[in-house]
């Protein structure tokens, strides 16, 4: 029994050193000076397993959509506006961990002809800056059509930011009628279909926001953004929790403030909307390496 104390006990005085010694080797990458996102207001790269398609968003504002671009060797392609990404505002992509289709963020409308969804978050109502997730799968060397996710998924107008597991499982954002504040969910992909979305149990209150989920295939780890303290003032951090047999552990601050985070095909680069809202990365490996003792 002593022992399993003294255990315990020193496995909170490695992390506690760990985590002191991870945020000193945070590092973050400089936006790149070529490559297929080099605006401002570049955002949420979604990478094929390969790494050789890459769909981003681009734009500003309600004006939005979303960009491909394709590697040849060490050079990008000019990128091009995604054929299925035109006319509505369309954003925050997320590439199914097998490549074969992509979920993304999007004010249509479920039916046509009708309006632009309208969001309400913060206490606020954004006319035309709704959101609900959908899915476009690839044909071939293209796209198909792109079709919506089911009310057990989009069950309000302000659902945003996917994320894909292996099992089909989708991590989403979604605003809390009551506080404004956003909050995290899974559905879970069972037999074809999608399970009532269920929050995840991250801690820290109902005071915060958390945004913008990036799920390792494996469902082994998540990053998000959030308010949650000790993030930067009037701004987000990125976080880092990591399944366990009891659920989620404790988020873990990378000390890099910043949103709309992705991960590389590698799953060990984080790439994030950070200073001068580019695109920024910042690798994992000193986290993914000290995982919680269980």
């Amino acid at each position: 029994m002593r022992s399993h104390y003294l255990l315990r006990i020193l496995a909170l005085i490695l992390g506690s050193a760990f985590a002191v010694s991870a945020r000193a080797v945070t590092t973050v990458g400089s936006p790149p000076a070529a490559g297929p996102w080099t605006l401002a207001h570049d955002a949420s790269p979604a990478f094929t397993p390969n790494g050789d398609t890459v769909v981003f968003t681009r734009g500003r504002g309600a004006d939005r959509h979303l960009y491909v671009a394709h590697r040849h060797g060490t050079a990008w392609s000019t990128p091009a506006p995604a054929p299925f990404s035109h006319r509505w505002m369309d954003i925050e992509p997320a590439m199914a961990p097998d490549g074969s289709y992509l979920v993304f963020v999007s004010n249509r409308p479920a039916l046509g002809g009708g309006s632009a969804l309208d969001g309400q978050w913060g206490g606020k109502a954004w006319p035309g800056r709704g959101g609900n997730l959908w899915r476009v799968d690839r044909v071939g060397a293209g796209w198909g059509t792109p079709t919506r996710l089911p009310a057990t998924v989009n069950a309000d107008s302000s659902t945003f930011s996917p994320a894909v597991a292996n099992d089909g499982s989708v991590y989403f954002m979604r605003a809390d009628p009551a506080s404004g504040a956003f909050r995290l969910y899974r559905s879970r992909f069972v037999q074809g279909h999608y399970t009532a979305a269920q929050p995840l149990a991250l801690g820290g209150g109902k005071a915060h926001s958390d945004y913008d989920p990036a799920v390792a295939p494996d469902g082994s780890f998540l990053v998000f953004s959030s308010d949650r303290a000790p993030s930067s003032p009037n701004g987000d951090d990125l976080f880092i929790a990591f399944a366990t047999p009891a659920g989620w552990s404790t988020p873990r601050d990378l000390g890099v403030a910043g949103d709309e985070a992705r991960l590389s095909p590698d799953h060990r680069t984080l790439y994030f909307s950070g200073g001068g809202q580019r695109i920024h990365r910042v690798a994992l490996a000193p986290w993914l390496l000290h995982r919680p003792i269980h």
